[in-house]
């Protein structure tokens, strides 16, 4: 396959994805991390390091292979059907951990929601939420407001809100109530 059908492959999913009316925790993820293509080479898709963490990361968000759990390094390039189905693998992994930690069955724009954060801030920091705690408990407007105190990260070593975290945040927080 060319490199420019597959492009225009990835493009075409990628599209779906933000395209379509079904929230899901992939469109969120998708929307929020970008890509960060070769100059050159614009089928490449580059390891860079992340803002404000400094985590090289690579595709839609892996800061690992979720195949062999290697950490993703400097150099790295991957192209765009790897990034999807790194996207798809760690979404999965994600879900199936979630399901075992929290006590309650959440619905699908719930599981969606809490996917899209602990993609973002981990599993075990997840585990330690006020959004865990509360959903358990079944209060599931304080499990949704807790979404919110989630949009800050570390800037000359104080804790600052983030634009782009702020908006993730409310749009997991939304679609975490539907």
């Amino acid at each position: 396959m060319s490199s420019k059908k597959k492009i225009y492959i990835g493009i075409a999913i990628l599209f779906i994805l933000l395209f379509s009316k079904k929230v899901s925790a992939a469109k969120i993820i998708s929307q929020f991390e970008g890509i960060v293509r070769d100059k050159k080479d614009r089928t490449k898709i580059i390891a860079y390091k992340d803002f404000p963490g400094g985590i090289w990361t690579i595709g839609y968000g892996s800061t690992f292979n979720p195949y062999t759990g290697e950490k993703v390094k400097e150099g790295l390039v991957i192209d765009e059907k790897t990034a999807l189905d790194w996207l798809k693998k760690d979404i999965g992994v994600r879900e199936a951990a979630l399901k075992k930690i929290l006590k309650r069955t959440p619905n699908t724009n719930q599981l969606n929601a809490m996917t899209s954060l602990a993609y973002n801030i981990g599993l075990n920091r997840f585990a330690d939420s006020c959004i865990r705690k509360n959903f358990d408990a079944g209060d599931l407007k304080k499990a949704a407001d807790c979404f919110l105190l989630y949009n800050k990260a570390r800037k000359d070593g104080k804790l600052v809100v983030i634009e782009g975290l702020d908006k993730r945040r409310r749009m997991e927080r939304e679609l975490f109530l539907k």
